[in-house]
């Protein structure tokens, strides 16, 4: 037998024709033809050879198989040549991705860039093929060697690009034979279409127990119609009548916990047969209308939503052209993370075997005998991609045709034949003999594998999950352990989940035994979220790698004053009543009409005031000049020198939380002109180099939430070690003692305060009572989160605390009723309470210029809360400050503390 083809690939090969190493799949089809069919007519005749003829005593697949691999040997002979063809092309390819109504931060977008990225293409992303210069012209055709269409911008692709002109290196993530099947109301899917990939499994009552009752999501690749080929991904959906949510997992490892290894061999025969027929009903039903010339390389994934009731042969509800995770929770990710896998695994399965971008479309002819194999160019490509696909490892496995509906009549083989062939020689190589099912042989590896601790020897993230999705500088890499991130001042948290690029890796967010998903509130200005990857295999986890992301988040949008404008005032944001009964936002501030009088209080009720073109729209105030104003009075401010004078001989001792060592800070700062050391003490701390050794500071942190409750000191105890720690004291105002916090402080610990300072004859101390704060709002995981019911009974508690103090002939300073209306503009810390920062100053040329230094100053009546004007105080003391406390907010009610202080001083 002689082929025509082979006279033409010798004539084509020597003019180097650049599409030269597609001859060889035509010559390596027609060998492999004449061997298939000897070998075929051979078996089926049962003629038996000569003694010596060893391969007549070897099994008929095996001889079947050893034939096979010479056309596989020739396969890659061709793989290899076009490597090497792509090596010296000067151009890289290019693909465009339509982004639809996603946006550039969508993790499937930069899934899509960072992927194609790495495998050499220049990607270009566009929201619709109408947008892209790419796609406008010439049908669509032209520039590109990949399509990538998102599920919002498939209606553009279908418009735009005519499938029926790409030349055969393009390949598009659509086929719109599948995608006009799957969407006709006359399918024979109709009959299952009531069913709901979300309802809950029912069972009945009576009668025996099912075998199995489960929701499966399986999802399917399509690469080929004509001959039909498709492929079922290892991942799945399940949703069993146990389970609120559905969850993924591994389909072979769901069908051998439930049903076993016989079984669950069965069940997954089955459920490839059944989405077989299905797709079969499918395509036939478009036969007609498909164009000779269509799209070799493109590809179609489908979800098919099975229903098992007790039978290990599931029945079909739903397909879908999209991939689908409904079943799936959106709070932990698990949609997203799903989705992303199984499109980044399409991906690199796909495009294993991309052929060159410069075939122009010519028929290189079949062989013209009677008995050759008749195969057009795009067959060939069918042919060399299946091979590829089939010889690479991934998550797909062939799903139809099936290798056990091979032709077995006299007739030549077919383009299917020849892929059942292929799959079947590295099903058995894979298998490394004969006789071992590979779905079987995949089931049991499966089953080992979950019993046993996998190291961790590919510690790399493979995408940072967040909602809101962050815009991470640079773009997210496996190898980009840094990475930095803007949100605006209305994001107040940040959930994040990264996911490792090994199963076998486990990620723990900011310490070892951190969570691998949490929400973080994200603070005004800078923090940051530390990212532990980690190998758990060994009793001690060990620390792999680690990423960090820098978030910023920026101050309250801000609109200079030019020209006229309004004072408007504000009690609460809108965004959280804590007086459901009072109004909230920005109203018109009504200005008192008597002379105001210096505060005697420092609860006094007030207001925050802020100069705005309207109180009707908070985007055009001037958020630098809001000031705290108290409602018929004024709280006097005191500069350096009077404060310092004010300081002399006294002895400040504070007890409580962060909170209250933040007003400690400011007060140290202020009196000494530098604050030279700190830190975030969660002991006894005391000062004594204060101004000029005139005046001394001791702290006490109250409560020690982290040690066991029978552990913690009480708050008597905690009262009577600072007291006597700082010994000498006077029973007189030149002794202060400052106790208060966030939440933890009552009216019980103020009795405890008064009994304690009688027997300790301190009754005539001053005492200032720091009032309750906002914090602990916000839902964070591992701490507490108020509800807003709770967050309402605090201001009641507040109020009692008030009373209490009053009673008692405390000073009190209402910082619950500050922090109510900006409670957004927290700091660092996972309270959302904490309203002050201390930060460094770097030099004196830093110091004079930096936008984060806080003055007292005095903008009208009130007390302002930024820094619009320079702090003239400063420029009195010694030098620069090596740190200094930073935070509108908690320099307003320090500020009070420093008035009730010294009350006598005159500005």
């Amino acid at each position: 037998m002689r082929c025509g083809l082979l006279r033409d690939a010798g004539m084509l090969l020597r003019r180097r024709s650049c599409s030269g190493p597609l001859l060889l799949i035509g010559v390596a089809v027609c060998l492999f033809y004449q061997t298939l069919m000897v070998a075929r007519n051979r078996l089926r005749s049962g003629q038996q050879q000569p003694a010596a003829d060893v391969r007549s005593r070897r099994p008929p697949d095996e001889l079947l198989m050893e034939d096979t691999r010479g056309f596989i040997s020739s396969l890659d002979t061709l793989q290899t040549q076009l490597r090497v063809w792509y090596q010296k092309q000067p151009q890289r390819q290019r693909a465009v991705v339509l982004t639809g109504r996603r946006l550039v931060s969508d993790t499937e977008v930069q899934l899509y860039q960072q992927v194609l990225q790495q495998m050499g293409y220049v990607v270009q992303t566009s929201r619709y093929a109408e947008t892209s210069s790419f796609l406008r012209t010439n049908q669509g055709v032209d520039g590109w060697s990949l399509l990538l269409c998102l599920s919002t911008s498939e209606r553009s692709c279908l418009r735009r690009i005519s499938f029926s002109h790409l030349r055969h290196h393009q390949t598009v993530n659509l086929i719109p034979q599948l995608m006009e099947a799957f969407s006709d109301a006359d399918l024979i899917m109709k009959p299952y279409s009531c069913g709901s990939a979300n309802q809950m499994l029912q069972i009945p009552q009576d009668g025996p127990s099912p075998g199995l009752v489960a929701m499966v999501n399986v999802y399917i690749l399509v690469t080929s119609v004509r001959p039909l080929t498709s492929f079922l991904h290892d991942i799945s959906v399940v949703t069993t009548n146990q389970e609120l949510r559905g969850r993924p997992t591994k389909l072979r490892n769901f069908l051998l916990q439930q049903l076993g290894p016989t079984n669950s061999h069965q069940a997954l025969e089955q459920m490839k047969k059944v989405i077989g027929e299905v797709l079969q009903a499918a395509t036939s039903t478009n036969e007609k209308k498909q164009s000779v010339h269509s799209c070799v390389l493109c590809y179609q994934l489908l979800t098919f939503t099975l229903l098992f009731s007790g039978s290990i042969t599931p029945v079909i509800i739903q397909v879908n052209t999209d991939l689908t995770f409904s079943a799936l929770s959106s709070d932990t990710f698990d949609r997203q993370i799903t989705k992303d896998l199984i499109l980044e695994d399409t991906i690199h399965f796909t495009m294993t075997s991309h052929l060159s971008s410069e075939t122009d479309g010519r028929q290189y002819g079949g062989c013209r005998e009677t008995h050759g194999v008749c195969l057009s160019e795009d067959e060939f490509l069918l042919l060399l991609q299946f091979q590829q696909q089939m010889k690479t490892p991934s998550a797909f496995q062939l799903l139809y045709p099936s290798t056990s509906s091979s032709n077995s009549s006299s007739a030549p083989p077919s383009v299917s034949d020849l892929l059942i062939r292929i799959s079947r020689y590295y099903e058995l190589q894979r298998n490394g003999g004969y006789g071992t099912d590979e779905t079987e042989e995949r089931t049991n590896r499966d089953s080992a594998v979950l019993t046993s601790k996998v190291p961790c020897v590919d510690p790399q993230l493979r995408q940072i999950y967040t909602d809101p999705p962050l815009t991470l500088t640079p773009s997210f890499s496996p190898r980009v352990k840094e990475y930095r991130a803007e949100v605006t001042f209305d994001t107040v948290t940040v959930r994040i989940r990264p996911e490792p690029v090994s199963p076998a890796c486990r990620v723990h967010l900011d310490e070892h035994g951190g969570p691998r998903m949490a929400n973080y509130p994200v603070g005004l200005g800078n923090s940051r979220i530390s990212i532990l990857v980690t190998d758990d295999s060994d009793p001690e986890p060990v620390v792999m790698a680690i990423y960090t992301v820098h978030m910023y988040r920026e101050s309250r949008p801000s609109l200079p004053m030019f020209g006229d404008h309004v004072m408007c005032s504000f009690v609460q944001d809108c965004g959280l009543l804590v007086q459901p009964g009072q109004v909230c936002g920005l109203q018109p501030f009504i200005r008192s009409q008597g002379p105001l009088q210096t505060c005697t209080s420092g609860q006094a009720p007030g207001q925050w005031v802020v100069p705005c073109l309207s109180c009707t729209d908070n985007r055009t105030c001037d958020w630098r000049e809001v000031a705290w104003q108290p409602d018929d009075c004024y709280h006097q401010l005191v500069d350096r020198p009077m404060l310092q004078d004010c300081m002399m001989d006294r002895k400040v001792l504070f007890i409580g939380d962060s909170t209250n060592r933040g007003m400690m800070y400011f007060l140290m700062e202020r009196v000494n002109t530098s604050l030279q050391d700190w830190g975030k003490a969660h002991d006894t701390l005391f000062y004594r180099n204060l101004n000029g050794g005139r005046t001394q500071v001791g702290y006490s942190y109250y409560p020690q939430f982290w040690l066991e409750k029978k552990q913690r000191p009480t708050f008597r105890q905690a009262l009577l070690q600072l007291l006597d720690r700082s010994r000498p004291l006077v029973n007189s105002n030149l002794t202060v003692l400052v106790v208060g916090g966030v939440q933890w402080l009552n009216t019980d610990h103020l009795r405890t305060v008064r009994e304690v300072l009688d027997r300790e004859s301190l009754s005539n101390i001053l005492v200032v009572v720091k009032s309750l704060g906002m914090g602990f709002h916000l839902p964070v995981d591992g701490i507490r989160s108020l509800s807003l019911k709770e967050v309402q009974h605090l201001y009641k508690e507040n109020s009692d605390i008030i009373t209490t103090a009053k009673h008692h002939g405390y000073e009190v300073i209402d910082t619950f009723s500050i922090t109510m209306g900006r409670y957004k503009e927290f700091l660092q810390g996972r309270c959302a309470c904490h309203f002050h920062e201390v930060e460094k100053l770097w030099s004196p040329d830093d110091t004079t210029s930096t936008t984060n230094r806080i003055g007292s100053v005095r903008t009208g009546s009130g007390l302002s809360s930024q820094s619009a004007m320079q702090d003239r105080e400063r420029e009195a003391g010694s030098g620069p400050s090596t740190y200094h406390v930073r935070g509108p907010v908690n320099q307003v009610y320090s500020k009070i503390l420093l008035s009730r202080l010294c009350p006598k001083t005159r500005n």
